[in-house]
């Protein structure tokens, strides 16, 4: 369960998380489960859409690239919707709401998990 720092600014985004490598569980995702911190991991950067549904609570989500520098940052993303980002990423953070603003990130900071 590792920890997520944001190295640019100092802060921790999350004191716990849990890695997400096999395609059962980057599918099952946070559907019918409580709120916790996702780290989905691929092996090439891509677009990777994203969707809420059966997730029952809004989160934000961080698209980090190999180099692990934020890419994009989805806030409030609501149940029931689905997101593509504009960035390819290599990492999609699925976080509870209010951590983003919380360790002060922003697209291009760095990160450490």
């Amino acid at each position: 369960m590792p920890k997520i720092r944001n190295v640019t600014r100092g802060t921790t985004i999350s004191s716990t998380s849990i890695i997400c490598k096999s395609i059962f569980r980057k599918a099952r995702g946070l559907m019918f489960s409580s709120q916790k911190t996702l780290i989905f991991e691929f092996s090439d950067e891509r677009i990777i859409p994203l969707h809420m549904m059966f997730v029952f609570f809004p989160i934000e989500v961080l698209f980090v690239g190999r180099d692990k520098k934020v890419a994009e940052i989805k806030e409030s993303f609501m149940p029931w919707s689905f997101y593509t980002p504009k960035k390819k990423a290599c990492y999609v953070i699925e976080l509870e709401s209010g951590l983003i603003r919380r360790s002060m990130t922003m697209v291009g900071d760095k990160l450490k998990f």
